[in-house]
């Protein structure tokens, strides 16, 4: 009896001891077969190459009416500019972040640096001699050329090292803004009554500016703008941490900048707001992504 009862017991350890070892079996084989199937997706992630879709043709599928996003241009025909607080409008360019301004009329696609690059004068040595001191007082005529104009299109452009070919030379609308007006068609058509030499790099327009808002009851121009500048911030995506530079000269020697509240303001030549480079790339780019900041459109090799 007492040797029956041995046996029963020495059994039922020999069956627990298999029934454990066949557990962790198959946790050990689970384990390793989830590690298998994550490391063959991301292997699979890897090796997917985007060909990429032609710019123009990608970015105008997600033109819109309302909201965050990719419109029409009402003031220039067959041109699109993203506007809002957060568009997707995100590209890597030269290993770099930037965001899309807009689709040009001709397929070209218009960029800026969403990080400035420095704080610098726009001009010091192109002006009138100032008769007090003898100094020159620096120009805001961007072809005179202005020393910023001069570094962007030289020692910044020679800095370029990641699809440099698809910057292509264009004409930047360089004429004057008038100070808090209220009319922005009037200023459009100001604006480009005068144009740059080819460059390949210039900066925003103030007008830009003014339209990447969607806010057009209360932004919709320069005046309107700067009474409202804290309900305006809120739906403008063209706002940075720091001041920034336009192309665009008033008077003699001044040239508006953005600060970082999104108020328009004079500078003069000689001050030093940030410097964010602006470029229009190839209308043959192909782009790949969804336009976000965690998903940046990029153009593939």
């Amino acid at each position: 009896m007492r040797r029956r009862l041995t046996r029963r017991q020495k059994n039922k350890r020999n069956k627990q001891i298999i029934m454990f070892s066949t557990i962790c079996l198959l946790v050990v084989m689970g384990v390793g077969y989830a590690a298998f199937q994550t490391n063959l997706t991301l292997k699979a992630k890897g090796n997917i190459k985007c060909s990429g879709t032609i710019a123009k043709d990608l970015l105008l599928k997600e033109v819109i009416n309302s909201g965050d996003g990719l419109y029409q241009d009402e003031y220039e025909p067959n041109r699109y500019l993203y506007k809002g607080a957060s568009p997707k409008n995100y590209i890597t360019f030269n290993n770099e972040l930037w965001r899309i301004i807009s689709v040009e009329e001709d397929g070209t696609i218009k960029i800026i640096k969403n990080e400035n690059i420095g704080t610098m004068v726009w001009d010091e040595t192109g002006g009138e001699i100032n008769e007090d001191t003898g100094e020159k007082r620096g120009s805001n005529e961007w072809d005179r050329p202005s020393d910023l104009k001069t570094y962007l299109n030289n020692e910044y452009l020679n800095s370029i090292n990641k699809n440099f070919e698809k910057i292509i030379y264009k004409t930047w609308s360089i004429g004057e803004v008038t100070y808090i007006n209220s009319d922005l068609n009037a200023q459009i058509i100001s604006e480009k009554s005068k144009v740059s030499q080819e460059a390949k790099i210039g900066l925003v327009t103030v007008s830009e500016y003014l339209r990447a808002n969607t806010n057009k009851e209360q932004c919709k121009n320069f005046y309107l703008n700067n009474i409202n500048v804290n309900t305006c911030s809120l739906t403008n995506w063209m706002i940075f941490d720091h001041s920034f530079w336009t192309i665009s000269p008033i008077g003699t020697f001044q040239v508006f900048s953005i600060g970082p509240n999104g108020y328009i303001a004079r500078n003069n030549v000689t001050a030093w707001p940030g410097v964010n480079p602006v470029v229009y790339l190839s209308s043959d780019i192909k782009l790949c992504g969804t336009g976000t900041q965690q998903d940046p459109y990029i153009i593939p090799n």
